[in-house]
């Protein structure tokens, strides 16, 4: 797979910029970041004079996808001299991304009880300065002054007011009606001031019901505030106002989210100001709670602005997050016309976007930005450049027809220059029907414009137009036209583990036999070993690859052998447990593998020549890896090369993939254009290995080695990578190339039709037919995310010239 789809708000990377810029000027040390169990809430005044809360309280949150334990830790508690700790011990466990609330004493006032707390203690807290810890014992803290963030066993602390026992810098001090929360995705920074803001108390028990000190009985001031949304988005991409709290700031509700960690609702204000650079919606973030709000209520929020940042380098969403209150005024009110989305010519300007004006009449991005949180529509109908995931309700779209369209319905990325400008990516929050590429959206899709992790700027949908399906067809091979032809076929299978269904074993062989007409040689990537992704000391594949060519036996296909090498554990990079590799499966009938004993894991294999002058060459292991001792390959995947024979004993070298994925590059939507892309390096060095290997196997060949190199090099056709592999030309041929332009991709990523899985052969190699074959990565029903590639090496064609039937073609047609 190129990049991993992960859907937490939850991420390391994801801070607000408000964080980042706090962190980049630290100058005391605190613990480690607490990426688990963290202090979400503080409050002190309970039960004091105008407090609405009887009782004191301290909230603990799990930041983890898994329940976590706090049996035998404490919560402690200092006053501002933070000289004596008092214990609160704790029991039980937090739940999956929940909460656990800690009920304190009670004073004399306060009318509304807590939520039935997890555990219960008697200390006094201070409503106005104070310190609390947790702690990963029931031990009371001692002898730690004022540095106690980095005492042993302390997991978290936050210091609130006037105590200079804190991470850093102090979060806010108190009073009877405010709580210290942690804000945004309560991602912990050991900066309290830039970690925690104050609001109204609001507390949440592990079983997830909540009362806000602002609900009972008092719907609160009714009274719009002097902020409106157009102040808070500003005439740029950062807030002029992040960081500050603001009250009862007025407008519409236009969409609800009531799933994930990242719930809350948009509102826009019906009262535009007349500057097209200020957008009138904006998001409100409630997280794990569920808003209780609907699409027509007229609201009042009340927060503190933050910018949410959810990747490194990626844009910021501007919303109203931190303790969050909102009072609704009235239901049923007409939503603010929406605004029909037509995208300028270009797609960005380059530098720093964050500090540069906006220019929303010449940029896509600017365009975006200015409409952030806005609701918007789509006038016209649109074609689907990506097949609808079903999983996410999501689909790209493009508003551009013309713009390098594929002749199946997509649209072809065909240089870092042009990202594609006019594809949209479409969230529908009630979900969508599956539907492939090439397929048509009706004009009237509504909704509002967000930021996100996956795909950048995104139409969060709650009106969905009508798709209607456009009739594509999925892609096989036509038999060869002689029998010594030898068919070679490359497929990333996408994690295939002996524990998966046997409902996907027999997709993936029906495609290899009935699409790929059952390659003499297919080249594997993505098998993991027997147990898939239990992360123990099993490394063999044997089961899992026995089952794949048991159900391709089944489908009707070939007696498949099979050549591999086990990984070391855990050393080779993709899903955690899995240990992929790549696999050759060959069939015996057509092909004869050689073996040379000695491959494994450690084992570089090397080209040996028959005689000290003779252009006869063999490989030093049959199978091999090549230089699996070199950095470049860290974490990633060894190359596979194997020696076989065919048509007469003719000999063939083939070299199976998968170089790095393209994770931790920055989006195309990043911060600072054009993105970086850092996994470049490695596959740099990759690229440089196996162009090395190659390059020995044809200089001590006097360049009569036929060698096929192919499989998942997770990079595209003009990148640097494929220049180096290739030598430029020089070693290798890039058989995409030979394809006409818009032909020229086997993956679909962020709308974009592009190439990830090459066949590169050797100048040895004259006479060939070549193809994509079209059966996965532009429909909604998948076997894997990549289409394979199959190339024919043509018999008889040595010669030069060419005889006709030698000339490149394409073997594949539609079904």
């Amino acid at each position: 797979m190129a990049l991993s789809r992960v859907r937490r708000r939850i991420v390391a990377a994801a801070l607000p910029v408000a964080v980042l810029t706090a962190m980049a000027g630290l100058s005391g040390t605190a613990n480690a970041l607490s990426t688990d169990v963290v202090i979400s809430a503080v409050y002190g005044g309970g039960g004091n004079s105008g407090a609405v809360f009887k009782n004191d309280y301290i909230e603990l949150a799990n930041l983890t996808g898994s329940p976590v334990s706090v049996a035998g830790w404490s919560v402690q508690y200092a006053s501002a001299a933070g000289v004596v700790f008092q214990t609160t011990p704790l029991s039980g466990s937090i739940p999956a991304g929940g909460k656990y609330l800690v009920q304190q004493a009670a004073g004399a006032g306060g009318t509304v009880s807590l939520p039935a707390p997890d555990a219960t203690g008697s200390i006094p807290m201070s409503g106005t300065s104070g310190v609390v810890a947790l702690v990963t014992s029931t031990n009371a803290l001692s002898g730690c002054g004022t540095s106690c963030a980095t005492a042993p066993n302390v997991k978290d602390l936050i210091g609130y007011g006037a105590t200079a026992n804190v991470e850093t810098t102090a979060a806010p001090g108190l009073s009877n009606t405010t709580a210290n929360a942690r804000t945004g995705a309560l991602i912990d920074t050991d900066n309290n001031a830039a970690d925690f803001s104050s609001g109204v108390p609001k507390a949440t028990n592990s079983a997830g019901v909540t009362v806000s000190a602002g609900d009972p009985g008092d719907p609160g001031d009714p009274t719009p505030g002097t902020t409106r949304i157009h102040d808070i988005q500003g005439a740029g991409r950062i807030s002029p106002i992040v960081g500050q709290n603001v009250t009862n700031v007025p407008g519409i509700v236009t969409a609800v989210r009531v799933t994930g960690n990242s719930r809350g609702y948009w509102f826009q204000d019906p009262s535009a100001d007349a500057d097209p650079l200020t957008s009138e919606g904006l998001f409100v973030f409630t997280g794990s709670t569920t808003p209780a709000v609907a699409v027509g209520d007229s609201v009042l929020a009340t927060g503190r602005v933050t910018e949410y940042r959810p990747a490194s380098g990626a844009q910021a969403l501007t919303e109203i997050g931190g303790t969050v209150s909102t009072i609704k005024l009235t239901s049923g009110n007409a939503l603010p016309a929406a605004v029909p989305v037509v995208f300028p010519d270009l797609y960005t300007k380059t530098g720093a976007l964050e500090s540069q004006p906006l220019e929303p009449s010449s940029y896509v991005l600017d365009w975006l930005e200015a409409h952030e949180g806005t609701r918007v529509t789509l006038a016209q109908n649109t074609r689907l450049v990506s097949p609808v995931n079903t999983e996410f309700g999501e689909l790209w779209v493009t508003l551009k027809p013309n713009q390098n369209p594929s002749p199946r319905g997509g649209t072809v990325y065909k240089s870092y220059d042009d990202p594609n400008s006019g594809r949209l990516l479409v969230q529908a929050l009630n979900g969508a029907p599956a539907a492939n590429v090439g397929s048509t959206l009706a004009a009237g899709t509504t909704g509002v414009i967000d930021y996100q992790s996956f795909g950048g700027y995104v139409l969060q949908a709650n009106q969905l137009g009508v798709i209607t399906e456009g009739g594509l067809k999925k892609q096989k091979v036509l038999p060869p036209k002689k029998a010594g032809d030898l068919s070679i076929a490359t497929y990333n299978v996408e994690n295939l583990a002996f524990t998966n269904p046997a409902a996907k074993f027999a997709k993936l062989a029906q495609a290899v036999v009935s699409n790929l007409g059952s390659p003499d040689i297919l080249a594997l990537e993505e098998i993991q070993d027997n147990n898939g992704a239990t992360n123990d000391a099993v490394v063999a594949a044997d089961q899992t690859i026995g089952k794949f060519t048991a159900a391709i036996q089944a489908a009707g296909g070939p007696a498949y052998s099979w050549r591999s090498i086990d990984p070391n554990d855990d050393t080779d990079g993709g899903q955690p447990g899995g240990n992929i590799r790549q696999v050759f499966l060959y069939n015996p009938a057509r092909t004869t593998f050689v073996d040379r004993a000695g491959g494994d894991a450690n084992t570089a294999v090397s080209v040996v020549r028959a005689r000290p002058t003779s252009n006869q060459v063999a490989l030093s292991v049959s199978p091999g890896r090549i230089a699996p001792g070199s950095d470049a390959w860290d974490s990633s995947r060894k190359p596979l090369v194997g020696e076989f024979l065919f048509d007469g004993n003719k000999q063939l070298f083939v070299v199976a993939n998968h170089f790095n994925s393209k994770g931790g590059d920055q989006p195309l939507t990043a911060a600072v254009q054009p993105p970086v892309r850092s996994s470049e390096v490695q596959r740099q060095q990759q690229s440089a290995e196996v162009h090395d290997f190659v390059k020995e196997l044809n200089d001590k060949s006097a360049g009569r080695a036929r060698v096929v190199v192919l499989g998942d090099l997770n990079d595209y056709q003009f990148s640097p990578s494929i220049q180096t592999v290739t030598g430029g030309g020089s070693q290798l041929k890039t058989l995409i190339d030979t394809l006409p332009a818009d032909q020229r991709y086997s993956y679909i990523f962020d709308g974009n039709s592009q190439v990830l899985d090459h066949i590169l052969v050797s100048p040895a190699i004259k006479g060939y037919s070549y193809g994509v074959v079209h059966i996965n990565a532009e429909f909604a029903d998948q076997a894997s995310d990549h289409d394979p590639q199959i190339v024919r090496i043509l018999t008889g064609c040595d010669t030069d010239p060419l005889p006709a039937r030698c000339l490149p073609g394409s073997p594949v047609v539609d079904e």
